[in-house]
Order: structure tokens, then C-alpha cells, then sequence
């Protein structure tokens, strides 16, 4: 006999646990990490450093070492960057992990967004971890101005951001409709 009902503190146990939190969309953080991963060591394995080879006319796949964080911020710190970037996404994981843990059954977008988050800072704490410096390989430009080249995690990070936005609007809306007066109590 399966119950999911909370017990008596409160808490949820085991597999409970997942259906009646965001932890429940973990797979999502496990999906990016996987695709980010996998994406890269194909890169490394076929690609050599700074190599890169047009895809379309406005993007190329090129190997890149980055020691900074996004558009390359800090990458030629000194090395410190690597554990400071490194702490602040444990940091950050820990608590979307916590907030995920607290969320409700009836949330939805929300857990999805930072699940999303969560799989690529884990993707780009592995690379600092592993290698020392987050593995980039996406490279788009326009008239040969090119974005900073980024990769499956960061796609992840910013699709969890959008996502982040959308919920903002979403339940902003909502929030002012419960919080508006009535107009017949005084």
C-alpha cells in the first residue's frame, strides 16, 4: 500500500518525497547535465583547441577554454576565479536543491525553471572541478561580430532564467487580482 500523505512532522518520506515536491523534476537537471556532458567530451574528442568549423552561415562549433564565468568574465584572473565560481554554483545548487525540497505539488513552472538552472551549474562546476576552466563550443555571429561562445549549460541556465521571467509575469498577474480591494468591504 502506496501513501503519499505527509506523516506526522510534517516531513514527506522517500519516493512521497518526489511526488509532492520539485524534486520531482530533478530528471530535468539530469537531462541537461547528461546532454552538457556529452556535448562537450564530443568536442574535445574532435575538435582541437581553438579549432572551429562553420555549421550555417551564422554559427560554427568552436573549442574554447573559459576560466571566467559568462561572456568569458574574469578568465584571465589568476586561477582564484575557478573556486570562487565554483563555490558560488554549490552555493546556488544547494539552495535551488532546498527550494525544491520546500515546493508544492501544485508548482509547476517554477520547479521546472530551476531544475533547469541547476543542471547547467552543475555541468559547469564538473568542468571547473574536472578540467579547470568550462569547456564553450557554441559560436554565433552576425557580419563576423560573434556572441562569446557558450555551451549546452549555459543554454540551460538562461532557458531556466526565461522560465524564471515567465512564472514572474504569470503569477504577478495573479498576485494583483488577490491582493486588489473589494469594494464592498469597508
Amino acid at each position: 500500500m502506496h501513501n503519499s500523505a505527509p506523516l506526522t512532522n510534517g516531513k514527506h518520506s522517500g519516493l512521497a518525497l518526489f511526488r509532492q515536491t520539485g524534486l520531482r523534476f530533478l530528471w530535468v537537471s539530469l537531462v541537461c547535465f547528461v546532454l552538457d556532458q556529452w556535448t562537450k567530451y564530443a568536442v574535445m574528442d574532435s575538435f582541437s583547441l581553438y579549432q572551429s568549423v562553420q555549421v550555417l552561415p551564422f554559427f560554427n562549433i568552436t573549442y574554447v577554454h573559459n576560466y571566467g564565468a559568462a561572456f568569458s568574465f574574469l578568465d584571465s584572473a589568476g586561477g582564484w576565479q575557478r573556486w570562487f565560481f565554483t563555490a558560488i554554483a554549490v552555493g546556488v545548487s544547494g539552495v535551488i536543491l532546498w527550494w525544491l525540497k520546500q515546493s508544492t505539488r501544485e508548482q509547476t513552472l517554477l520547479p521546472v525553471a530551476f531544475a533547469f538552472i541547476l543542471g547547467g551549474a552543475l555541468g559547469n562546476v564538473y568542468d571547473r572541478l574536472v578540467h579547470g576552466y568550462v569547456i564553450d563550443f557554441l559560436d554565433f555571429y552576425v557580419n563576423g561580430y560573434h556572441w562569446p561562445a557558450f555551451n549546452i549549460a549555459d543554454s540551460a541556465i538562461f532557458i531556466g532564467a526565461a522560465l524564471l521571467i515567465i512564472d514572474m509575469f504569470k503569477n504577478g498577474d495573479k498576485s494583483k487580482a488577490s491582493v486588489s480591494p473589494d469594494p464592498i468591504k469597508k
